[in-house]
């Protein structure tokens, strides 16, 4: 069988597996750039290894453990890293390891909003998601909203800096450039 043929029905043989476990709930799939992030819930497999195949939540410290090679740091590496390093160590305990990792909750990557809006509360991040598309997922403006006055609060580097976003200008057209994208832990403010 040839390596695509090879890796079409380990694939299906995962999603079946993890379907029929109840291990998979339908969530969008992360783009293969995205860097896992401590609280995330990854699902892995480990072909012909029902043992091995198991949900983990990664560690505050960015930390997964997993049997037979204790612990790997999953935080800031693709999907693809992650099965890479996590192949490569368990070549010592199992033969040609195929393994499949899937990112089944995204929870390191969220945003808050608070104040006057209709659904304050944390968010997931959307892929380039940007003020306004944050601020409509929380259900828009409460009656009594300044929304000439919304702050975002970012900590980068240990720093705290606030973003000053003037809805009002920006519908205007005056200036678009403050829809800014929005960042893991990002706070929307609307006094």
């Amino acid at each position: 069988m040839n390596k695509r043929i090879s890796v079409l029905v380990t694939a299906v043989t995962v999603a079946v597996l993890f379907l029929s476990q109840g291990l998979c709930q339908a969530q969008a799939p992360v783009p293969p750039s995205y860097l896992i992030g401590p609280n995330d819930l990854l699902s892995i497999y480990v072909w012909k290894e029902p043992d091995l195949t198991r949900e983990v939540t990664v560690m505050p410290d960015g930390k997964i453990s997993f049997p037979l090679i204790g612990e790997i740091v999953a935080q800031g590496r693709t999907v693809t890293d992650l099965k890479k390093a996590i192949s490569d160590k368990l070549q010592d305990f199992v033969t040609a390891p195929e393994v499949t990792v899937i990112v089944r909750e995204s929870r390191s990557r969220i945003i808050y909003t608070i104040g006057q809006v209709t659904s304050p509360g944390p968010y997931p991040l959307a892929p380039d998601m940007t003020v306004i598309q944050a601020l409509s997922s929380a259900g828009g403006f409460g009656e009594w909203a300044d929304t000439k006055s919304i702050v975002i609060i970012r900590r980068e580097g240990g720093k705290e800096s606030q973003i000053n976003f003037n809805y009002r200008d920006f519908i205007s057209g005056r200036n678009p450039a403050q829809n800014i994208l929005l960042k893991p832990g990002d706070t929307i403010v609307v006094p």
